[in-house]
């Protein structure tokens, strides 16, 4: 089958790649759907290809949702968890991964602490690099698969207005979701506490709103983040009982608006801090195809970059 390729050989973030390899990516996602939901999962794809999942941060997710992709394209796998690692002891992030290429790696899936490693390493070593997330800076195949999923729901992403709420400032999962959503025709907008929206966020072209239900009355689709205590060095509000009362999303505020909007989660949820459980679990939540299609997203991804190397 002749595959149309990326503009790029890497997957760093979205701000790399253009709406064409956007809608390429997703095309080749509508298919592997189709053969996740069959009763034999697996494609032959990537049959000859070693694929090295390297977390320098904790992540259940992610991981697995990359494990089984790859595992659904019949790729070989090798998993590095780095705090049970000689990075403890001190190595180097360049000396880690050539000792994993040293054995004959095609491609290093990285989630790293620190924004631009992906970047780094992409000078540094042979193997096709593909960004799970690096500190705050971008997590594309997460951009990917929300939009992805919206397009699924709505039919298209042009022209439909998206809301992210929460801790936009700690967020990679938020510059990696505008940037994405743009490039598909949507308006964005993005809603928090003052302290949790970065100041010139206004210069990326998305509007800001600081009342969460003229937030939700304005959107098509709500994209409710995650407060990420574990980023936050000081105090950015009161309490989680208070951000939960000024932008936490209910049942009752959901009944009482004016229309049916659309409710994504990035996951994992703090259940009745930024939603609460009816909320997750009503028919307006697209939270668990956000996972069924994160596989599918991200097989397409791993299959798009590998067949450049054919």
């Amino acid at each position: 089958m002749a595959v149309e390729t990326l503009s790029t050989r890497h997957l760093l973030g979205i701000k790399d790649i253009n709406r064409n390899d956007i809608e390429l990516i997703f095309e080749t996602a509508d298919n592997f759907k189709d053969v996740i939901n069959r009763p034999i999962k697996k494609v032959p794809s990537l049959r000859d290809i070693t694929i090295a999942n390297i977390f320098f941060e904790n992540s259940t997710r992610t991981k697995l949702s990359f494990e089984l992709a790859e595992k659904r394209l019949s790729a070989d796998i090798i998993n590095f968890a780095a705090s049970s690692s000689s990075v403890s002891k001190g190595e180097t992030l360049i000396d880690t991964v050539n000792n994993i290429l040293a054995m004959k790696v095609d491609m290093v899936v990285m989630r790293h602490p620190y924004a631009g490693a992906g970047q780094f390493l992409s000078k540094h070593i042979k193997a096709q690099i593909v960004n799970a997330g690096d500190g705050a800076h971008e997590h594309p195949t997460q951009a990917l698969l929300d939009a992805f999923s919206i397009r699924e729901k709505l039919g298209d992403v042009a022209g439909k207005k998206v809301v992210i709420v929460g801790d936009i400032l700690h967020s990679r999962v938020a510059i990696s979701n505008i940037l994405c959503l743009q490039k598909l025709g949507a308006e964005v907008m993005v809603c928090g506490p003052t302290t949790l929206i970065p100041k010139h966020i206004e210069s990326l072209g998305v509007k800001v709103e600081h009342n969460l239900i003229k937030a939700l009355n304005w959107c098509d689709v709500a994209n409710m983040l995650r407060i990420q205590m574990e980023r936050q060095d000081i105090k950015y509000f009161p309490s989680l009982r208070e951000y939960a009362m000024m932008y936490g999303l209910n049942k009752q505020i959901l009944d009482n608006l004016n229309k049916e909007i659309i409710v994504m989660h990035p996951g994992p949820i703090n259940r009745g801090v930024e939603i609460t459980s009816d909320v997750a679990d009503s028919k307006q939540s697209i939270i668990l195809d956000q996972v069924e299609n994160g596989v599918a997203v991200r097989m397409a991804v791993l299959y798009l970059l590998a067949s450049q190397n054919d």
